[in-house]
């Protein structure tokens, strides 16, 4: 939710985000220098969210006086979020946690233990701050757990965890739909119209270049290097909230439409190595796209049905079923060479998506299956745990 803070609350939400920054930055260095010192001594104890928030409690008024000027949340909840991070690397969820620059990604937390803060109406209670305005209600009921006050470009907004029973899985009226990401096309559904995406970096491409080189001019340090840099953050925010706008609402529409949803497993990375086709790629947010379509699923009680990479569903015929060994790039329409079978490049792939979700629906067992990888047709043999007596006779 977007806020309206004053003049003194925006520089105290600056403050709290650089007191943030600091403490999971030390607590990072931190982290890093005990547990190179275990691999000379391994008897001294693991370093730990818990240890670390202790350790910076036990230095902050001698070395971090300023801390005590916002909330105790700001610098706990941060070293919080860096073991969280350290737990997501060790289990193959996430990278290995980077320093943090200041002005990049400004936020700050607050947990809702013993009314650290509340909501009423079109405002919030944030820690030590008070009432800050906001531009709009809460849109769920429930408690209260969790709120991140975020910077983007010169805006203030408020991230709240809520515990809420308000989501219900919808009643989809179709089945299955196969979803094709393209470049021309944002998204090209088996089932529905193509849905066109916004093309926001390219529409405003002109602008970003001359705002840019308005700014590459401005003498650093300068008053005016910082508005001219604060224009350019407004252009990018812009260029991004248009993006997702467009994102958000078609992958709604398709999580409580359809109950099955097919999409392909794309090397977004690999795709933009293409000098030609790069920014067109990055500019259609594919990795969003997928995300947003996998957390709205499971809110709205749909499956998302993910092909292998190397699934071919442009080659092959969504009719009868014959593979291409070639088909090129600039040919944008499917003509099956067995059947005759002729459609747009796109829409026979989201059709191979559509009759892949579909076919994946519930194994023998009644478990889901895990997509689209070859399995194995032929049941192996049992290994024998005892020697053959027929053989050895």
């Amino acid at each position: 939710i977007a806020l309206d803070p004053n003049n003194v609350q925006a520089t105290y939400f600056a403050r709290a985000s650089g007191t943030a920054r600091v403490a999971y930055n030390w607590a990072l260095a931190e982290w890093k220098r005990q547990y190179a010192a275990r691999k000379d001594d391994p008897a001294l104890p693991q370093p730990t969210e818990t240890s670390l928030r202790r350790q910076l409690n036990a230095i902050k008024r001698e070395q971090f006086p300023w801390m005590f000027d916002v909330t105790k949340c700001a610098a706990q909840e941060a070293i919080i979020d860096l073991g969280t991070a350290f737990r997501a690397f060790f289990e193959n969820r996430g990278k290995y946690p980077r320093f943090k620059a200041k002005g990049i990604h400004d936020s700050f937390c607050a947990a809702n233990e013993a009314g650290t803060f509340r909501a009423d109406g079109k405002r919030i209670k944030l820690p030590v701050i008070g009432w800050v305005r906001m531009r709009e209600d809460v849109r769920f009921k429930g408690r209260l757990k969790r709120v991140t006050v975020s910077r983007e470009a010169d805006r203030w907004f408020a991230s709240i965890m809520i515990e809420t029973d308000d989501i219900k899985a919808v009643q989809h009226p179709s089945s299955a739909v196969g979803v094709d990401l393209g470049v021309s096309i944002l998204a090209t559904p088996s089932r529905d119209e193509p849905i066109a995406g916004p093309k926001a970096h390219k529409a405003l491409l002109k602008r970003l270049r001359r705002t840019s080189h308005v700014l590459s001019r401005k003498k650093k340090g300068s008053a005016n290097r910082r508005k001219a840099k604060a224009k350019l953050a407004r252009l990018h925010a812009r260029i991004a909230n248009i993006r997702k706008d467009a994102t958000h609402k078609a992958t709604t529409m398709l999580a409580k439409t359809y109950r099955r949803i097919g999409i392909e497993g794309l090397n977004v990375k690999g795709m933009a190595r293409n000098r030609h086709l790069a920014r067109s790629i990055m500019d259609g947010g594919f990795f969003e796209f997928r995300r947003q379509l996998d957390y709205k699923a499971r809110l709205y009680g749909a499956t998302v049905v993910v092909a292998d990479r190397w699934f071919p569903s442009s080659k092959t015929c969504s009719c009868c079923g014959s593979v291409k060994t070639e088909l090129a790039l600039s040919q944008r329409t499917y003509r099956c060479d067995a059947c005759g079978y002729e459609a747009a490049r796109d829409l026979n792939a989201a059709r191979n998506l559509e009759h892949l979700a579909a076919s994946c629906a519930v194994a023998a067992c009644g478990e889901e299956r895990a997509g689209a990888a070859r399995k194995n047709r032929v049941k192996r043999s049992p290994v024998k745990q005892e020697p053959n007596s027929m053989a050895a006779e």
